[in-house]
């Protein structure tokens, strides 16, 4: 079951509750009885890596895209001759 947070307009109290999606949506203030309001988190999935574009796997003519070329190496600084 999803976890909604709630606050009050009058006093300002903030809270969360577990609440079924057929449960209707709560409206009173448990400290005050004032007027509740929603509040809207972001969500809670989050895609990584690539792949989730069509764009990401293929190119334009519809083949797949091969990996881009490693880097070269950088070349280690010379080492500071001492005198």
């Amino acid at each position: 079951m999803p976890t909604y947070a709630y606050a009050c307009k009058d006093c300002s109290h903030a809270f969360e509750i577990v609440q079924s999606f057929t449960d209707s949506t709560l409206t009173s203030c448990p400290e005050c009885q004032g007027t509740l309001r929603k509040k809207f988190n972001s969500v809670g999935v989050v895609f990584k890596g690539s792949g989730f574009y069509r764009t990401d796997s293929r190119d334009a003519k519809g083949g797949t895209v091969s990996p881009a070329p490693a880097p070269a190496p950088t070349p280690a600084p010379a080492a500071a001759s001492a005198s």
